[in-house]
């Protein structure tokens, strides 16, 4: 078992950092294209999104704001987890 987590430890932790990524995308996305509806989910919109993730564009509504610098930090602990991998892992 101990060996099984050592081969395989990049792999669990990318696994258990991305299980709610797809709940906080969601909820960003909904915030920014201003819809309750799933299926923003998988439509393949990206500018608006992108500029919200960079600043350019802040749709109005309560929380946006808090919401976006979680999502920030969310994604950069990701490209850390990512930049570790590639740096240590193989």
């Amino acid at each position: 078992m101990i060996t099984f987590l050592r081969e395989h430890i990049w792999l669990i932790l990318f696994v258990i950092w991305g299980l709610p990524l797809t709940y906080y995308r969601s909820r960003f996305r909904k915030m920014v294209y201003q819809t309750d509806h799933w299926v923003i989910n998988i439509q393949p919109k990206f500018v608006k999104e992108t500029k919200a993730l960079f600043g350019f564009y802040s749709p109005p509504g309560q929380g946006f704001l808090k919401l976006r610098n979680f999502y920030r930090f969310y994604l950069i602990v990701y490209l850390i987890l990512f930049l570790l991998y590639l740096s240590f892992g193989k």
